[in-house]
């Protein structure tokens, strides 16, 4: 089994996509080579492949890197499932996997949600989608500043706070503030419990 990320951009058009798009394509070459792995396609789509551990992970990677940029959010739908048809282009790949995710993608639009995921797995699904919905009144609602912190502390975590306190030239105390209000251990409790409920699968 395999895990695809289906994503598209919340209000990319009234930002100049130079602002963010390089930005998640240098964050997306961490996970493995365009087009076979992930590719950004009609403009402010994007699709990556990743193993099932790794989803959530991969999620909250590309949503804190999204929400550092002014006004801009980011939907996606996780599938997991097989991959029946490998392809040097990952759009052009199929399975359930892929099949979940962008179907997922379209509900979760159509429903006004940023987060869901599809499994083969029914109670898994519900299990994950509430606890989801959940950290989506958070995930939503992360400013900037503290967005910009969280990716930091999710894509490396040798990071200190003393380290992002240099880099954002900021105090340690603003550093753990934000931290605090991002409920990052909450988020570290969330990836663990995901990784329990996917290895159920």
């Amino acid at each position: 089994m395999i895990a695809v990320i289906t994503g598209d951009i919340i209000n990319s058009q009234s930002t100049d996509a130079e602002v963010w798009i390089n930005d998640l394509k240098k964050l997306l070459q961490t996970y493995g080579e365009t087009p076979e792995y992930w590719e950004i396609y009609r403009g402010d789509e994007f699709q990556v492949k990743c193993d099932i551990g790794s989803a959530f992970k991969i999620f909250l990677a590309i949503k804190s890197l999204i929400c550092s940029h002014e006004n801009l959010d980011v939907r996606m739908a996780i599938g997991i499932g097989e991959e029946q048809f490998t392809s040097p282009k990952i759009t052009e790949s199929n399975g359930t996997a892929y099949v979940n995710s962008g179907r997922l993608l379209n509900d979760i639009k159509t429903a006004g949600r940023t987060l869901a995921i599809q499994t083969p797995n029914e109670k898994v699904d519900r299990d994950l989608n509430i606890v989801f919905k959940w950290c989506s009144i958070d995930f939503d609602n992360w400013t900037p500043a503290v967005a910009e912190i969280i990716h930091e502390f999710i894509t490396n975590k040798e990071t200190t706070q003393e380290d992002l306190a240099k880099k954002f030239s900021i105090s340690q105390s603003s550093v753990s503030q934000r931290l605090k209000r991002a409920n990052l251990d909450l988020i570290k409790e969330t990836d663990t419990f995901f990784r329990k409920k996917i290895s159920e699968l």
